[in-house]
């Protein structure tokens, strides 16, 4: 029947009976039967659905007689449809099996999420008889989060269908993300449309609508220019496209992926490509080309992991499995990882690379058959009729355009794509969200290879550097970052579950809609203020109104997006209830580990935490339980007590704890008071349990337990220095209670404040009793990093408007007072940690001046050839200073610091006017930035080094665990061992000379590398570097050339010496005019002494005296230019302008172990 020998066509009875046939004698039943010509179940589903017939007929036929054959035929089809992408067809099988399955639905039991809404865009809001409609008949679920509960109603369809088979459900929940794209993509063209007939002045058509209406033109085109191209490649002894290159035919490549998909991802990438490379209304050609030909190879190896199921286990369970590493180690890491890359390499053609030139003509063809299809409809007013008058356009032209005397092909958009272009939010519409996996994430085997196994994920988060990532390919191949991919891998197997008893209070908190803890209330509950009776007549009144009214407008607005937020966090926990998942995680650029799926981790805020829990239990044992109890502690906000202490205020509010487990809504709500509630009440119900369970220390626990750094940067600063009271400070030394440097500096701030509020400080007075410890952590903790007054003042600004109770309009004057008076107590506080920022500060900006020593002669050679040289090679060599800081961490990742001078052009928007830049294009660096972000990010590289020691070292000794930054987790019963290795870890890391290894590897990275000396005379620079014990080696000949321009700028920091090599190196000038900068003139009636710049400084604020604005001094312009244009050649080596490091102390980082609160 399906070859058409006979007269009769297949129906879904006939299919039923093959099914069942398959089940009942296939190579695996009890009584196999071998038919050559039988058909499998994926051929049986695929004929039935060309035939148009539906999967459910096929079940619910009359053949099928057994309840128990019907679900295994169910789970037959569902396997099936999975490996065939059939996403549709497993909904389907899952709403069949819904319906007529016995067994109890995992979800069955579980209330609905009541949706996140927003009112309906209707012109009225009326029915149509003209009546009123009720704001509640009016308003509808916003689509993103309508979206979201389609795709996760999918995966909950899926686990009915596919109970066992996590594997199979883990590839269908990452096939749905292109579905959700076309989802989006369908949906913001119906809006458009709807918009466009009931409201004239929305009426053009919108991005996404055109590119839907693109996307399904060219599904159709592309099915028919590849049936021409290979059926005119078939035809001909010698391809067609034989002469571009080794590859002989394109239609076997265009094969490998369905229309459709080709279709979606020519679109985005083209439309993502929109202003790169210089081109400001469209791309260039080239790239256009390349780009949708490497997206096109990605998908295809993507389809090909998915059809080969490479590395998915079977099966995933809870425990038995210690993962990647069990037993092994890591030493053999990168040996493993290359042998298996090349396992796959030698058996499978299609993980080898394809070529530029196969990128560029797949790319080519996909791209010409885009700019055939995509129209645009433009409108306009005939000027003499005044008519409207309607042209359908190509959305996209091929021309040229001239850069640099080079003839450059460019693909540009019509105007009226890129003027919806700058309106529409294209990014946030077309990108898919990733969600927790259901198997454990694939291992990191390279810097796009990892974690997700059939959407391309990548192993750090690139703040658009190219740098970063061509050092992060070398590295990997060198294989110097294994320990690092490790460590993603340690944190990504880590398996979580939901916890069932938090998820069902929140539930009902956020179903009855009232505001608890941090869920925002369903109808904005904060009253609007009142307009004054004086508003017309009194300024000031008026201005404080306004204020009031704009902050009660943004905080309405923000309630809405915080439901939002929250409603994906309750949708995605309910779809997982009763799963074991993975987060898998990829870096920063610091290499700091961050969960890749984005609404719901243990990095979230207190909600997401307080409803995950290990998948894995552990009893308690007797450690464990004093644990669970300082555990509780903390979150309720009793942290700075010991922990005998902290066991005895849990002891003493058991009656509220118990109250709080059994009645969270119904009783005194205890819990609600903590500083963190969610994890507070899951503790409480965790403790409860434990203690009503008749063997508490046998107990089995599931929740983690924090251990949690005492300002983590200053710890790692007080280890670096060996500064004894700054060890102290944050509890490396041993204590008998835990040392607190917030509250100390909160302490001496209101002392400050009552004394100033005594002496009638109006600002004062309003603080009194209002500075606490929150108010002044972020800025105590943020000092060592560098942080500004401005900076200083915003923080405070933002923990003022959180207490609530100092009014809106005085908020920013009190958190001007406020800064300076923090940043004035804290002082001389980290004088040791200061030592080092200014060290690590000053050779970033060193760093940033210089110039690699091979582009010297050519950067001033090619400046003198021209008039008014002088100032030219200024220019030049300014615009040569283009050296990032580059580290490499003590785990062997090497990272570049992003920040440059990009080139930015002017985009309109429909809000306002923005600027936008192509981060390839080469430009200098920003050496302020350069600067004053290189000690918070080397010290944030220390501290996420640390965390993988810890996270290895977990993993080999068999403790399950997670973190967040410099807060570790694992179960209770492992606190004191996790414990022991993370001082031992701690130690290891800090016994290693870390800031010697630093200072070598700048030595050697920019061994060739010479800063010019009319760079160091920039503010208080060379001040600075002579405080810190720079020196310059110069003959006396260049001593005293040097002075004769400048009599006194260098002095301090010269050496005069005939014998010791000079640090001053000049490169060869042709020009005699300028090969005489340096000689003085013999002419006794020419004056030498240069003639002074008229100085442009910022005025001074108040606030000048606490915060060093390094931006400020940047600005200050005290240079002589003529001197500037005398020293133009003259440049100093690099490595001989780093400073000595800072003097050590005599604290030994192996008293740690000592120290009872180091992590606590």
């Amino acid at each position: 029947m399906e070859n058409g020998g006979e007269k009769v066509q297949p129906t879904s009875q006939t299919y039923a009976i093959m099914l069942l046939a398959w089940l009942r004698f296939n190579s695996a039943s009890e009584k196999p039967v071998h038919l050559a010509s039988a058909l499998n179940p994926s051929k049986l589903l695929s004929n039935l659905i060309a035939r148009g017939i539906s999967p459910t007929t096929v079940i619910t036929d009359r053949v099928v007689s057994s309840s128990s054959e019907a679900s295994q035929i169910i789970q037959l089809l569902s396997k099936s449809a999975v490996d065939m992408n059939l996403s549709r067809v497993v909904t389907e099988l899952g709403q069949a099996e819904a319906i007529g399955c016995q067994l109890p639905d995992p979800l069955g039991n579980v209330p609905e999420v009541s949706p996140v809404t927003k009112l309906k865009t209707l012109p009225d809001v009326t029915s149509e008889d003209g009546t009123p409609v009720p704001e509640e008949l009016a308003r509808e679920v916003p689509f993103n989060l309508n979206n979201l509960r389609k795709h996760l109603a999918k995966v909950s369809l899926a686990r009915r269908v596919l109970p066992e088979d996590v594997a199979a459900r883990q590839k269908l929940l990452e096939e749905s993300a292109y579905e959700v794209a076309v989802e989006r993509l369908k949906h913001e063209s119906e809006v458009f449309d709807e918009l466009g007939l009931s409201n004239p002045s929305l009426r053009r058509a919108g991005l996404q609508r055109w590119m839907w209406d693109w996307y399904q033109k060219l599904s159709a085109h592309l099915e028919t220019e590849i049936a021409s191209i290979v059926a005119t490649e078939s035809k001909q002894s010698k391809p067609i496209y034989d002469r571009v290159g080794p590859e002989k035919q394109l239609a076997p490549f265009l094969a490998l992926i369905k229309p459709e998909k080709l279709s979606l991802i020519t679109i985005l990438e083209v439309m993502r490509l929109h202003g790169s490379g210089g081109v400001n209304d469209g791309m260039k050609t080239a790239r256009a080309l390349l780009a949708v030909g490497r997206a096109v190879e990605n998908e295809y190896k993507a389809e090909m992991c998915k059809r080969n199921n490479i590395a998915i286990p079977a099966h995933a369970r809870a425990g038995g499995d210690h993962g990647y590493f069990s037993g092994l180690g890591y030493r053999d890491l990168h040996a493993r990882r290359v042998t298996a890359a090349k396992y796959m390499e030698d058996s499978e053609e299609w993980t080898s690379e394809w070529t530029q030139v196969l990128r560029v003509r797949m790319g080519s063809v996909l791209v010409d058959s885009l700019m055939k299809v995509a129209t645009v409809e433009r409108v306009a007013v005939d000027k003499n009729t005044g008519q409207e008058v309607k042209e359908e356009q190509s959305a996209f032209c091929h021309s040229y355009e001239f850069v640099r005397g080079q003839k450059l092909g460019v693909i540009r958009l019509n105007p009226v794509v890129t003027e919806r272009l700058a309106k529409d939010d294209l990014r946030e519409t077309l990108h898919p969200r990733h969600l927790p996996m259901l198997v454990k994430p694939k291992p990191w085997l390279g810097p796009d290879e990892g974690g997700y196994f059939y959407n391309k994920s990548s192993v750090m988060r690139f703040k658009d550097s190219a740098e970063q990532q061509t050092y992060l390919e070398h590295a990997t191949t060198l294989g110097n970052v294994e320990l690092v991919y490790a460590g993603l891998d340690v944190l990504g197997s880590t398996p979580w579950k939901i916890n069932r008893q938090i998820f069902d209070v929140v539930l009902e908190v956020w179903n009855s809609g009232e505001r608890l803890c941090k869920i925002p209330p369903v109808a904005f509950d904060k009253p609007q203020p009142e307009k004054p009776e004086n508003y017309h007549t009194d300024i000031k009144a008026r201005s404080v109104y306004s204020q009031r009214l704009r902050a009660y407008q943004q905080d309405k607005a923000n309630n809405h997006s915080d439901r939002c937020s929250v409603n994906y966090k309750i949708e995605i926990a309910r779809a997982f209830l009763g799963d074991v998942f993975y987060l898998p995680h990829n870096l920063d650029f610091r290499g700091r580990a961050y969960p890749i799926p984005p609404h719901l981790n243990h990095i979230g805020d207190d909600l997401s935490r307080g409803l995950l829990m290990f998948a894995e239990a552990k009893p308690l044992g007797e450690r464990g339980l004093r644990w669970l109890k300082i555990h509780l502690a903390n979150l309720y906000g009793f942290d700075k007590g010991s922990f005998d202490e902290r066991v005895a205020f849990v002891m003493n509010h058991l009656d509220d704890i118990y109250d709080s487990a059994e009645r969270p809504l119904e009783g005194r709500r205890w819990w609600t008071t903590a500083g963190d509630p969610w994890q507070c009440l899951s503790t409480c119900m965790e403790l409860r349990a434990a203690l009503e369970s008749g063997n508490p220390e046998g107990y089995m626990s599931t929740l983690p337990i924090h251990q949690d750094g005492t300002c983590n940067g200053l710890q790692h600063y007080a280890a670096l220095g060996g500064d004894r009271e700054g060890a102290a400070q944050v509890n490396l030394a041993a204590t008998d209670r835990p040392s607190d440097v917030y509250t100390y500096v909160a302490n001496m701030v209101n002392q400050v404040v009552e004394d100033d509020a005594a002496e009638g400080d109006r600002v004062a007075q309003m603080l009194v009793g209002k500075i606490s410890r929150k108010v002044v952590k972020q800025t105590v903790m943020t000092t060592v990093y560098g942080v500004t007054y401005i900076g200083a003042r915003d923080q405070i600004e933002r923990q003022l408007k959180d207490r609530g109770d100092i009014p809106e309009e005085e908020c920013w004057a009190t958190s001007s007072y406020l800064a300076r008076k923090v940043l004035y107590c804290i002082g001389d506080l980290f004088a040791g940690a200061k030592a080092i920022q200014t060290w690590l500060n000053l050779c970033a900006r060193l760093i940033s001046k210089s110039i690699p020593g091979d582009r010297l002669e050519e950067a001033i050679q090619r400046e003198q050839r021209k008039e008014g040289s002088s100032v030219n090679i200024l220019s030049r060599i300014r615009k040569e200073q283009m050296a990032a800081v580059v580290w490499t961490t003590p785990l062997g990742l090497p990272i570049v610091q992003p920040y440059r001078k990009t080139k930015r052009k002017q985009i309109m928007t429909a809000l306002q006017t923005v600027y936008i830049s192509d981060p390839n294009s080469p430009a200098e660096v920003n050496g302020v930035k350069q600067a004053s972000a290189f000690p918070p990010n080397f010290i944030h590289s220390l501290d996420a080094t640390h965390m993988m020691l810890t996270a290895l070292e977990c993993r080999t000794r068999g403790i399950v665990f997670a973190s967040v930054h410099d807060s570790y987790w694992t179960h209770a019963c492992s606190i004191d061992q996790m414990s022991a290795i993370i001082r031992d870890t701690f130690i290891a890391l800090h016994s290693s000379d870390i800031l010697g290894k630093l200072e070598a590897e700048f030595k050697a990275r920019y061994a060739d590398y010479k800063v010019p000396l009319a760079s160091l005379r920039v503010g208080t620079f060379l001040k600075k570097l002579k405080t810190a014990g720079v020196r310059i080696v110069a003959s006396p000949e260049e001593a005293a050339a040097i002075k004769s321009i400048h009599t006194s700028t260098f002095d301090p920091l010269i050496d005069v010496s005939e014998t010791a090599t000079s640090s001053i190196t000049s490169p060869s000038c042709p020009s005699t005019s300028d090969s005489k900068l340096l000689t003085p003139s013999s002419d006794s009636n020419v004056d030498n002494t240069p003639k002074k710049r008229r100085t442009r400084r910022r005025a001074s604020s108040k606030t000048s005296g606490v915060a060093e604005n390094e931006e400020s001094e940047a600005e200050e312009e005290e240079e002589n230019i003529d001197a500037d244009t005398l020293l133009a050649d003259k440049f100093i080596s690099l490595p001989a302008l780093i400073p000595p490091l800072p003097k050590k102390g005599d604290f030994q980082v192996e008293t740690i172990k000592k120290s009872l609160y180091f992590f606590s």
